[in-house]
């Protein structure tokens, strides 16, 4: 016995369509474009009367279908290039601490590129001030520095 919907099954497919295709412009990148062709597709489906069963099962597969063959595709065109900020140019460069960096003491700071930087050592060694370290990365506002190679720092 088919389900009786008070709304016909073409309205909600098509206002389900309309809101992925709303969501994807609204984001930058690809989001729900695979859903919205989905919507489409079950859409189709319910004009030509197919159950409303077959209307799920065409708008999961071709969601997941899409998804599955053109997501590795769009990845690697869309937003494939990082721009390097400012801050990123100071990885691998030396700089001088200014506060003995201790990981254990939630201390430690450095002097590099003329401003001064919250720091940490990647392998909790203590570095004392006046010490010239390298920047290794940077962890949201922390720099991660160490000694420079073949020098040697305090264990903690």
């Amino acid at each position: 016995m088919p389900i009786a919907f008070p709304i016909p099954m073409t309205i909600i497919w098509g206002a389900a369509a309309v809101l992925f295709i709303a969501v994807e412009a609204a984001t930058v990148g690809l989001a729900s474009i695979w859903f919205a062709i989905g919507s489409v597709c079950a859409l189709i489906a319910a004009m030509l009367g197919a159950p409303l069963w077959l209307q799920i099962i065409w708008f999961v597969l071709i969601s997941g279908l899409t998804l599955v063959l053109t997501r590795p595709l769009a990845k690697k065109y869309i937003n494939s290039k990082s721009e390097a900020t400012n801050a990123d140019r100071i990885i691998g460069s030396e700089c001088r601490v200014t506060e003995r960096i201790d990981n254990l003491s939630a201390t430690g700071a450095v002097s590099a590129d003329g401003k001064i930087w919250t720091a940490r050592t990647p392998d909790g060694s203590i570095i004392e001030t006046g010490t010239i370290v390298r920047v290794r990365e940077i962890q949201g506002v922390k720099l991660i520095v160490s000694l420079p190679d073949g020098a040697q720092g305090t264990a903690p």
